[in-house]
């Protein structure tokens, strides 16, 4: 299964310092010092004077550990600045003050900091849980066509942003729309929501992809309506795999192009490119080409990549745009998560970082051997 973060893929794996458990060597971190601060003073025939050392335990345990543990540490502390023939240097009454007072304190910064995991782990799951509502995970098949898709939002800590994908079953066949709203982040979510909801609706009513464009770009001049101060605007790519012929339509309402993969060629589609959505397509404007279809015969094989220009705008350290057809030579999978999976990897390489959202999906449909 892939979805919004998948590989989710998606997204990258949380660090430590953003939420993520504290790795391992953090929890034996106390511990192994108290007992390497043991194991010293009692194999040196010279005592040396490390206590104060000791008084750090209670500090790191309250990092990783709850606030029994880190009371336990603590008392041991104690209990070991005390114990004579140890003679973890000479502990007066304010030193064994002070360590108790640290270790009293680290208990109550172990409790709050338990406390503040679990309500954070609660809050990330539930959020979580709405994002991948607002753009659920994309199955392996969807009618006749395998796919797989890939995104990675540019907000660190996010699953959704400005892009958006979809593939959905229609009444004739299997249609897909990948898009890109203005702005990126959270403050794109609502438009993305809104748009991803008309194409779902639409997938069912709409004769033809233009239908499908409309009812989208309509939902986009309705809520720009709703606020004076509101310039909502989205391009999108539309395709359509029809049960009864072995063709893909594509619609631009300008988008980037797709891709065919065919064995070792790659082919950009010269879909017409249509105006943006949120500009009113029943209208005419001056400029803007009205849509128009592009219908491509498919062979057995073929492998279709619809991208967001987060992947052709990322950029390596001297400037240079990430060379996407050259580089999609390289790679012959004939599974779409591995195709995707790859190309990550090789955007990665190249551009080490990639600031924008970035979406990519690949399309395998089963084209019968007789129709070729």
């Amino acid at each position: 299964m892939t979805g919004a973060l998948s590989g989710r893929r998606g997204g990258e794996e949380r660090a430590w310092l953003r939420g993520a458990p504290p790795p391992r060597w953090v929890r034996w971190l106390p511990v192994a010092l108290l007992l390497a601060l043991c194991t010293a003073q009692l194999v040196t025939e010279e005592k040396l004077d490390l206590g104060f050392l000791l008084g750090a335990i209670p500090p790191l345990a309250a990092l990783t550990y709850g606030p029994a543990a880190t009371a336990l540490l603590g008392g041991t502390v104690i209990v070991l600045l005390n114990v004579p023939f140890m003679n973890l240097g000479h502990p007066g009454n304010s030193d064994v003050l002070t360590v108790s007072f640290v270790a009293l304190l680290s208990v109550l910064i172990g409790w709050v900091r338990s406390r503040r995991d679990a309500q954070l782990v609660t809050v990330r799951t539930v959020a979580e849980a709405a994002q991948f509502a607002v753009l659920p995970p994309l199955r392996d098949r969807v009618g006749t066509v395998r796919c797989a898709g890939l995104y990675r939002a540019a907000e660190r800590g996010t699953l959704v942003g400005g892009d958006l994908f979809d593939v959905r079953r229609g009444p004739a066949g299997v249609r897909a729309v990948i898009g890109d709203v203005q702005g990126h982040g959270l403050s794109a979510v609502a438009t993305v929501a809104a748009l991803l909801g008309a194409f779902r609706e639409a997938v069912l009513d709409q004769a033809d992809l233009e239908g499908v464009a409309a009812r989208l770009d309509r939902r986009l001049v309705v809520d720009s309506a709703e606020d004076e101060h509101a310039e909502l605007f989205a391009t999108a790519l539309f395709l359509e795999f029809p049960d009864d012929s072995p063709v893909v339509r594509v619609v631009s309402c300008g988008h980037p192009r797709p891709l065919l993969l065919r064995g070792q060629e790659v082919i950009e589609l010269t879909v017409p490119p249509g105006a943006p959505l949120g500009l009113g397509l029943e209208i005419e404007i001056a400029g803007l080409t009205p849509l128009e279809q592009l219908t491509v015969r498919l062979r057995p094989g073929d492998r279709l990549l619809a991208l967001t220009d987060g992947l052709i705008e990322a950029r390596d350290s001297s400037g240079a745009f990430y060379p996407l057809a050259e580089r999609l030579v390289r790679f012959t999978a004939d599974d779409p998560a591995e195709l995707t999976d790859a190309l990550w990897r090789d955007v990665v390489r190249f551009a080490g970082t990639v600031r924008d959202d970035l979406t990519m999906l690949v399309f395998a449909p089963d084209i019968d051997p007789e129709d070729d």
